[in-house]
């Protein structure tokens, strides 16, 4: 399998990313000649790594027949950055929430499964990231 994005200069520090038949705008800040348009490109690292890991838990969580009793959940990650050029991601954290809904109980055991799961077999970002840099996550349930 192959996949292919496309990514077209629209203007100044702009960019237009085909992905998928999906488009995105992508640009730079102000100070370096961009005018703001949209998201910077490292920090999609960022949202691969959370999409990848939140689609695997929460299809995980459903084969367990738990996610009935989730209101909400939500995946943050955050990436530590090198000071010197070129500059990369040393360390992500990812840090998975679960909100219960109202009157249930979420089993941990099932939580702390799926996120081992995702982040040990299933991610394919994670795969690649755990090679390059130091990964971390910690689980809360509100």
């Amino acid at each position: 399998m192959k996949n292919t994005v496309n990514t077209r200069w629209l203007d100044a520090m702009s960019f237009e990313w085909e992905v998928d038949d999906f488009k995105i705008v992508i640009d730079a800040g102000e100070a370096v000649g961009g005018r703001n348009m949209g998201p910077r490109p490292k920090a999609f690292m960022l949202a691969a790594l959370g999409g990848c890991t939140a689609m695997d838990v929460i299809s995980i969580l459903k084969k367990m027949r738990i996610d009935k009793n989730i209101e909400d959940f939500n995946v943050k990650v955050s990436g530590d950055l090198t000071d010197e050029y070129p500059k990369h991601y040393y360390k992500m954290h990812i840090v998975y929430e679960f909100l219960p809904k109202v009157g249930k109980i979420l089993d941990i055991k099932k939580i702390k499964k799926a996120v081992s799961l995702s982040e040990e077999r299933y991610c394919g970002v994670s795969a690649v990231y755990q090679k390059t840099m130091e990964l971390t996550s910690e689980i809360i349930i509100l």
